[in-house]
C-alpha cells in the first residue's frame, strides 16, 4: 500500500493531467505528449525549426518533440530521435535506441552536423537533491559536448533545466560554449514546475568528432 501522503499526491497528479487542456489537446492534434506544444511555442518565438534542416532530438521519448520537429523540417529535413527506451516509430523519423553518449549516433550523423538539438530530458530521480543536481548537470553537460562535435557553429541547442542547485551552473556551462543564452519559460510548462528552457545559439567552442 502506498503512503497516505504519497497516494494524496499521485491522486492530485492523476487530477490535474486528466483536466490539462494541453494533455487534451495533444490527443485531439495526435501529440504523443503535452510537451510539443512547448517546443510549438518556443518554435514560434525563437524560430528554431525550418524548413531543409537536420535535427538531432536527444532523449526524445515518447517522442512528442520529434513529431513537431518532422513536420517544421519537412521532406528536406532530416531528424534523427535517440533515447534508452523504446519509441515507436514515427514517420519521416530516425528512431536509434540508446545512450546519445555513445558514437552511434555520430555515426548516424555522418558528414552531415545539426542545425538544432533538442535536450527535453530529465535525470531519473533519487529523492536525494545533491545526488539529483548532480546528475542534472552531467546530462547537460554530456549535451553542450555533444553539440561541440556535431552542431552546426551557427546552430542552437533547445535544453530543458531545472531551477535548483546545479541551475547556475547549467546556464554557466552554456554561456562558455555558446554566443547567445536565453531562458525561456513556455506557457504550456506547469506553473508550479521548476523545469524551464535555454535556448543557446552559435557555439563558441568547437572540438573534432571523436
Amino acid at each position: 500500500m502506498l503512503p497516505r501522503r504519497m497516494a494524496k499526491s499521485n491522486k492530485a497528479w492523476l487530477r490535474r493531467h486528466v483536466t490539462d487542456s494541453y494533455v487534451r489537446k495533444a490527443k485531439e492534434q495526435g501529440y504523443r505528449s503535452r510537451a510539443a506544444f512547448k517546443l510549438l511555442e518556443l518554435n514560434e518565438k525563437e524560430k528554431l525549426l525550418k524548413a531543409g534542416m537536420t535535427v538531432v532530438d536527444l532523449g526524445a521519448a515518447p517522442g512528442g518533440w520529434s513529431q513537431v520537429a518532422v513536420q517544421q523540417v519537412k521532406r528536406g529535413g532530416r531528424v534523427i530521435a535517440i533515447d534508452l527506451l523504446e519509441i515507436a516509430p514515427i514517420p519521416g523519423v530516425t528512431v536509434l535506441k540508446g545512450d546519445f553518449r555513445d558514437a552511434r549516433l555520430l555515426d548516424a550523423l555522418g558528414t552531415d552536423k545539426a542545425d538544432t538539438v533538442l535536450f527535453d530530458v530529465a535525470p531519473n530521480l533519487s529523492g536525494i537533491p545533491l545526488t539529483d543536481q548532480a546528475r542534472q548537470l552531467e546530462l547537460a553537460l554530456a549535451a553542450v559536448e555533444f553539440c561541440a562535435k556535431a552542431l552546426k557553429p551557427e546552430g542552437v541547442l533547445v535544453m530543458k533545466a531545472f531551477h535548483g542547485g546545479a541551475f547556475d551552473e547549467v546556464v554557466s556551462a552554456l554561456k562558455a560554449s555558446f554566443s547567445s543564452v536565453r531562458v525561456i519559460k513556455p506557457a504550456a510548462s506547469r506553473g508550479e514546475s521548476t523545469e524551464t528552457y535555454v535556448v543557446s545559439r552559435r557555439l563558441s567552442i568547437t572540438r573534432k568528432n571523436a
